[in-house]
């Protein structure tokens, strides 16, 4: 008697889970606000994921360049 196929043992792919790197600094004060960065990287990530067409399999490279594109400019907004 055969046995029947479960996720466990047929040829069901394994999720694969994304980590993402944590921002060290998430508030940081400016005048008279609070900049919340990774709010501000994540929000931008998803932007370019959406710019995409929503296709799975780029996330940690979007995240390195809303992060670079992020703490770039507020670097420059510091130093201005």
């Amino acid at each position: 008697m055969a046995r029947a196929k479960s996720p466990r043992n047929g040829n069901a792919r394994k999720a694969e889970v994304a980590t993402l790197p944590v921002v060290t600094a998430p508030d940081v004060k400016q005048g008279s606000f609070t900049v919340d960065l990774e709010s501000e990287i994540r929000r931008r990530a998803y932007e370019l994921y959406e710019q995409r067409g929503c296709t799975p399999g780029q996330e940690h490279e979007d995240w390195l360049v809303a992060e670079r594109e992020v703490l770039t400019r507020y670097n420059h907004q510091q130093s201005a």
